[in-house]
């Protein structure tokens, strides 16, 4: 057991960072309320959280190595800890903002790498792999209760405990963090300020463009944003694609700056070099797109179940419980099986059961969600992720030297960030936008008075708001519309909550089915032997 403490320490930590946002998902809706804010602002926060790890995660690997890995273990935990009780104590959505999705993104740039780089540190051999499974489980488990505790929490208590919770628990960490080991020296390393600030404004570029597509439209203009009256929309083109494609280029000069600097012996943010270990780029790949997926799927799936249905936090909680039992009983199952399957056949069965379980979700799309299918695709879901989950992180760890750990927890953490805030910015927009068109479109098709289809078109022109589907009646009365037309226009309106789920859902298939060729590089022998020396050679037989 004592043997096992590192891992239990950062496992805790581990647990907590991924938790937060589960958590934060199924308890949409009461922090809507409770703040008097939007489902658009909780998605940009929900969003910003992870993109703001993903932004500066690179950075923080590179101060762990100039602090010392446990220092910036417990810098990071402490600053994750201030965020934490700053966003339980927030008052209004830019309070949790602040708190929420910079402070505690801000600390989890410094925990993450150090967690991947200490497990280097304190372990080797076949107790690495199985600590690296652990942390992945550990993970994948967060993913599972966060639904199950943030609802009964945010169902009997308040949302707000949940992050008083984490408060003490970082705390706990902190005192134990004594107790892990640091082997590797601080290093004397200049960070490069330019290359920290073209990562980071590239990526923010890249989703926030992705975010507010739902609004701007992704080529032509649908509303753009105004400054003294005058839409911003450059050669008539949205806002969107220029944010896109100025964060492309940025994270472009990013790349060649890296190779200019270590072409003149000057340490980069980052050593892009690496990405030719095929081993690493597949698992970083599979990463990214497993995140993209989940996020997607956490935020589509409680914003449906509470606004159109009008779930509380633990129904909501318990209509994803399948996943959360798959997920962490496949964590355990795909960490037994390495010892008999090869990572790569073990992540290629997760991916494929991935897209299968896309369809049956998709299938099983209807008014309620109350049917069989429904939790037999969200237990695929769960076993899926659950067997990516206890395979990736060994895979890229496994392909570098420990020396190079700190900067591969690092590339994780990125890569595991941006893909959840590309899934909540990608799939929430996907879902606010298809409501939009199907909503438009059902009115025009409705049998309301035209009077009445010009109102409703002229007050949905800046977007169609998603709110509680029973509440629409209420809404359309308030605007002077009669009772039979309240019960028309609410009609159409859970209507096009159902077509724009359908089309969210369809977005997962895609991205899903496209992860498939991402799995290529990934080790086909049974973990155990592979090591930096052995990626390495075979890159050398490969290229």
């Amino acid at each position: 057991m004592k043997k096992w403490l590192v891992v239990i320490i950062l496992g805790s930590a581990q647990f907590v960072m991924v938790l937060d946002g589960t958590v934060m998902n199924v308890s949409i809706s009461t922090v809507v309320a409770d703040l008097d804010t939007t489902v658009a602002a909780m998605q940009a926060a929900i969003t910003f959280y992870t993109l703001t790890m993903a932004a500066v995660m690179l950075l923080g690997a590179k101060l762990g190595d100039v602090w010392g890995r446990r220092r910036a273990f417990v810098i990071g935990s402490i600053v994750y800890a201030i965020g934490s009780l700053t966003t339980a104590l927030s008052p209004n959505v830019q309070t949790l903002f602040l708190g929420w999705s910079i402070i505690e993104g801000l600390g989890a740039v410094l925990v993450i790498p150090a967690i991947a780089a200490l497990i280097a540190d304190n372990y080797t051999g076949r107790d690495r792999i199985t600590a690296y499974a652990v942390i992945g489980a550990v993970s994948g488990a967060a993913v599972a209760a966060g639904p199950l505790i943030g609802g009964f929490i945010t169902t009997y208590l308040n949302w707000r405990y949940v992050f008083v919770a984490e408060v003490v628990i970082m705390a706990v960490v902190v005192l134990c963090a004594r107790l892990v080991a640091d082997s590797t020296p601080p290093q004397k390393v200049r960070i490069d300020v330019p290359s920290v600030l073209l990562s980071a404004f590239g990526l923010v570029f890249v989703v926030f463009g992705m975010l507010q597509s739902k609004t701007w439209g992704w080529i032509t203009p649908l509303h753009s944003p105004e400054v003294e009256g005058v839409e911003i929309a450059p050669l008539g083109i949205s806002l969107t694609a220029w944010l896109i494609l100025a964060g492309s280029v940025l994270l472009y000069v990013f790349v060649r700056r890296q190779k200019a600097l270590v072409a003149s012996g000057r340490p980069p943010l980052v050593h892009v070099e690496m990405f030719r270990i095929t081993q690493l780029r597949s698992g970083l790949s599979v990463l990214g797109a497993q995140y993209t997926i989940t996020a997607g799927l956490f935020f589509m799936v409680p914003v449906y179940l509470q606004m159109t249905l009008g779930l509380d936090a633990l129904q909501t909680g318990i209509k994803i419980f399948p996943l959360s039992v798959a997920l962490i009983l496949f964590s355990i199952v795909g960490t037994r099986l390495s010892s008999t399957w090869s990572p790569r056949r073990i992540v290629q069965w997760g991916q494929a059961v991935l897209v299968v379980s896309a369809v049956v979700l998709l299938a099983s799309v209807d008014i309620e969600l109350k049917s069989w299918v429904f939790a037999i695709g969200m237990f695929c879901a769960g076993a899926a992720l659950g067997l990516l989950a206890s395979q990736l992180g060994n895979v890229n760890m496994s392909s570098v030297s420990g020396t190079e750990s700190s900067e591969v927890g690092g590339l994780q953490g990125v890569f595991q960030n941006l893909g959840s805030s590309l899934g909540t910015a990608l799939i929430g927009s996907v879902l606010i936008g298809a409501l939009a068109t199907s909503f438009a479109g059902g009115v025009a098709a409705s049998t309301l008075p035209e009077n009445v289809k010009g109102s409703v078109t002229e007050l949905t022109a800046g977007g169609v708001e998603i709110v509680p589907a029973s509440s629409v009646a209420g809404i359309a009365e308030d605007a002077g519309l009669s009772s039979a037309d309240a019960a028309t226009l609410t009609s159409v309106y859970a209507e096009s909550q159902i077509s724009s789920l359908r089309t969210a859902f369809f977005a997962l298939i895609a991205i899903a089915a496209v992860a498939l060729v991402f799995s290529r590089g990934i080790p086909a022998e049974v973990a155990g032997r592979s090591t930096a020396e052995t990626a390495r050679t075979k890159e050398g037989q490969t290229s």
